[in-house]
């Protein structure tokens, strides 16, 4: 998979004043069938007050379509729609990558995202270059100045891309959460 390939699916759902455990039931489900297609790369959610914002990413334009024309998220939309005032609304991003700031909702201060960051770089940045030591010491070549930063750069970018910042954003989302724009 080519990582110009991934396409990512924002939805953004504003539900009505006391239906909030419903429709967290229904967006469980429903990220559980959505990982059941083929292509799901992740799926992130992110609340701010009555409005969810849900980006899922596949790996292509086509594992999404297989999503979006799938008889199971027509019944999982219509099943929802009584809970919201705006109805589903989304779009097709083939460019983004969400970290912090995803459409509606204002960013966190920038000293927050910079903690986040600091917490997932530091450890890494002490660990990784442990871990490919071994590497360096069997291929002399691989353990030169230029070639070990690049491998240990491009690995602590890897982890962090992929790995560990969309899970960390989500374990701290309370703490993250900007305020609505109005």
């Amino acid at each position: 998979m080519n990582e110009q390939d991934v396409v990512t699916l924002i939805v953004r759902h504003r539900i009505k004043p006391g239906v909030d455990l419903a429709y967290e039931q229904w967006l469980r489900r429903t990220t559980q069938v959505a990982a059941s297609y083929p292509g799901h790369l992740g799926v992130n959610v992110i609340r701010d007050l009555d409005r969810f914002v849900c980006v899922l990413r596949f790996c292509g334009t086509t594992e999404l379509q297989s999503w979006l024309d799938s008889s199971d998220r027509k019944q999982l939309i219509d099943e929802v729609m009584p809970l919201l005032v705006e109805g589903d609304q989304f779009e097709v991003d083939g460019a983004r990558e969400f970290w912090f700031t995803p459409g509606q909702i204002l960013p966190p201060p920038r000293w927050k995202q910079a903690c986040i960051t600091f917490l997932v770089i530091l450890p890494l940045s002490m660990l990784v270059p442990l871990l490919w030591r071994p590497a360096f010491q069997q291929w002399p070549w691989l353990g030169g100045f230029v070639p070990s930063n690049v491998v240990i750069t491009l690995s602590i970018v890897l982890l962090v891309v992929y790995f560990f910042m969309p899970r960390v954003t989500a374990l701290f989302s309370a703490w993250l959460e900007g305020r609505s724009r109005t």
